[in-house]
């Protein structure tokens, strides 16, 4: 099993650190640093998130294939705003154009107060997610099929559809936790994506998705995500841990964002708000930024020396995570020092753990 590292490419260099500039909603020339800082740090992918009030993450995708050689794109998406057809003739012309370089992250989306700011007021979860695998089933036709073919469901009706233009090898990432989420991730997903929580917890979902793909035959592969804090000695990455939520709560309330009492509105935000909550934590992880920010996202890290958190990844590999996409707080300069002071160690430390010809220890399912 191979390693493969995801970074981030957000639209400006902000985070919960760092205000956006409002001026700068989309900076073309941080875009641009940061795909080729990632490319030079040996990044397989980066992730383009997607938002109901972001800028648009294909077309900031394609810009960034377009002064990058061997970077790929995770390319978050949303079911439900784009005909499926549509989506899959526009990823399989990103994909061409950038020389098969593309995936595909569905976000279905939890939030009800989020779809409706893109006029989906109307739907449930359950039928978000419904809607989600009828979207995928044609995707994946429109993307394979050989000649024209019908389609006839309960929100898409598809008649003679075909698709000129094919992918070379679009892999579809899938994210969403809740009981709804799960057999559509086991029927689709060829990555499923998990956030950091203990060993324990992310053995659970691996069990959980694995059992659910077994019913389609299927074995996808997994990705965790993290915002690994990274210092020369153990005691600087836990000062800088501290610092940071010191940063964050500062920030927080002089927005007049609340730091505690968080309902989140998905599964997997108030799983890591559980997390955090009870204190749950293994040796390097870190959830002080999920408690106080209600778990918004990829909210939780790994604190330590670049050799102390590889080791951190290394477990969670045991386990069958085989994708970690890793973002800072200080998104280009973290960027930056993973490529250079964390990847290598841990692509040395996955290196010497597969030569030893062990084997991971099997899920049971």
């Amino acid at each position: 099993m191979s390693v493969k590292f995801i970074g981030y490419i957000g639209f400006n260099n902000s985070s919960e650190i760092h205000a956006a500039n409002r001026d700068r909603v989309l900076d073309v020339a941080y875009v641009e640093a940061a795909a080729r800082a990632q490319e030079e740090g040996d990044f397989d992918r980066v992730l383009i998130p997607f938002g109901s009030s972001s800028p648009e993450s294909q077309i900031v995708a394609a810009h960034a294939a377009a002064i990058t050689k061997r970077l790929g794109f995770l390319v978050a998406h949303r079911p439900g705003f784009t005909q499926p057809t549509l989506a899959a003739r526009q990823l399989a012309t990103l994909d061409q154009l950038s020389g098969g370089r593309v995936a595909v992250h569905i976000i279905t989306g939890g939030a009800d107060e989020e779809m409706a700011r893109d006029g989906d007021t109307q739907t449930t979860k359950a039928r978000r997610y419904a809607r989600t695998d009828e979207y995928l089933e044609i995707l994946r036709q429109e993307w394979t099929a050989l000649r024209p073919f019908d389609h006839k469901g309960a929100f898409y009706e598809v008649r003679q559809g075909f698709a000129s233009i094919k992918p070379d090898n679009l892999p579809v990432f899938f994210g969403g936790s809740s009981a709804e989420a799960i057999p559509v991730a086991g029927r689709h997903a060829d990555v499923y994506a998990l956030w950091g929580e203990t060993l324990e917890q992310v053995s659970e979902s691996v069990r959980t998705v694995r059992h659910a793909a077994a019913h389609y035959g299927r074995n996808p592969g997994f990705s965790l995500s993290l915002r690994p804090v990274v210092a020369d000695t153990e005691e600087a990455a836990w000062k800088r841990a501290r610092e940071l939520e010191e940063q964050v709560r500062a920030n927080r309330e002089a927005a007049g964002l609340p730091t505690s009492g968080h309902r989140p509105p998905n599964e997997g935000s108030l799983r890591l708000l559980q997390t955090a909550s009870a204190n749950k934590r293994d040796a390097r992880l870190w959830t002080g930024i999920a408690a106080l920010t209600g778990a918004q996202g990829n909210s939780t890290g790994l604190v330590g020396t670049p050799e102390q958190i590889a080791d951190a990844l290394l477990d969670y590999y045991r386990i069958g995570i085989d994708h970690f996409l890793i973002r800072g707080f200080d998104p280009l300069a973290d960027a930056i020092t993973y490529g250079r002071d964390l990847i290598p160690v841990v692509r040395r430390r996955i290196a010497e753990f597969e030569a030893q010809g062990t084997k991971a220890p099997a899920l049971a399912s």
